[in-house]
């Protein structure tokens, strides 16, 4: 166990507590957030939120718990390489595979392919999680970036904190959106009623989200819709389609299920992704079409009359 304590001077006044421990601790966001909700992060011995604003001469505690190995065991699990060099690989996930082990899943995820069929993978967010730069949701398919070393994952995911990747979704939702295109910006954090899911929430207890969207197609009680991410959230676009008041087809979690098309999960796939390579700083874009049980309920309501 390691402990590190840092005080508050005044350039660092006003800061959030998580920007904080971010700028002067090597670790990343996620694995500060996990400390401060596990209170192994405090301010003048006291546990407080990721959000919470810093004073002249508090006092930050950081307890670096020691790694919990976790057997990430390689399995020979197919898995749709759409790209590869000696960097990266673009990796058209499926929908209902897990990306990595966590409580519950710590078998069949793509993690325990990567390891199967990939020789190096990048190592900085540990032995659970190796090469993955960005996760999908489980019932979420399409386009993920997955590193074969540390100088490309920095990379990435610089480039993902930059905006500068550009990650696009298709979505089918629920009822027609309003607006032919639009911005979402609020803050997502934890649902203070039900902490297993995502909620638009305040400034102090969220971090900021925001999605831009551009309407497809319209149909009488659906919306296609191409959804462009700016951050990257836990459960952004559902959080942010059902903020809309028009939430994604299938989604048991933030709509209902759907009673005219049987899924298995919400309609979300992540079509397309740009970004400039890592070592060559060539730009490059990926595109893949909708998977089949996705396409076919298109297909189904493209038959039927559009609404416009």
């Amino acid at each position: 166990m390691e402990k590190t304590r840092l005080e508050v001077e005044q350039q660092c006044v006003g800061k959030r507590l998580d920007v904080f421990v971010c700028e002067h601790m090597d670790i990343s966001r996620s694995h500060i957030k996990n400390l401060i909700d596990s209170g192994n992060i405090t301010i003048n011995d006291k546990v407080k939120k990721s959000g919470e604003k810093l004073k002249l001469g508090d006092i930050v505690e950081i307890v670096e718990l020691p790694p919990v190995v976790l057997d990430a065991t390689p399995e020979n699990l197919p898995i749709d390489i759409v790209y590869e060099d000696n960097d990266l690989l673009v990796i058209n996930k499926q929908q209902g595979m897990v990306v990595h082990p966590a409580n519950g899943n710590y078998e069949g995820t793509l993690v325990n392919a990567l390891l199967y069929h990939i020789e190096n993978l990048s190592t900085i967010n540990g032995v659970i999680r190796p090469g993955i730069v960005h996760r999908l949701d489980k019932d979420t398919s399409g386009l993920l970036l997955v590193a074969k070393n540390d100088v490309a994952h920095k990379s990435l995911a610089k480039q993902i904190e930059e905006k500068s990747c550009h990650r696009h979704y298709i979505a089918l939702v629920n009822g027609n959106l309003q607006k032919d295109s639009g911005r979402v910006e609020t803050y997502i954090g934890r649902n203070p009623k039900d902490r297993k899911q995502m909620a638009v929430v305040d400034e102090n207890n969220g971090k900021k989200a925001i999605t831009n969207y551009f309407v497809l197609k319209r149909y009488i009680k659906y919306t296609l819709v191409e959804f462009v991410l700016e951050t990257g959230r836990t459960h952004q676009i559902r959080v942010h389609s059902k903020h809309l008041s028009h939430p994604i087809v299938g989604d048991l979690t933030y709509g209902k299920a759907s009673k005219e098309f049987k899924t298995n999960g919400q309609l979300l796939h992540a079509y397309k992704i740009e970004f400039s390579h890592p070592t060559t700083n060539k730009r490059l874009c990926f595109e893949i079409p909708l998977p089949t049980y996705f396409s076919q309920v298109v297909e189904k309501l493209d038959r039927q009359k559009q609404k416009y």
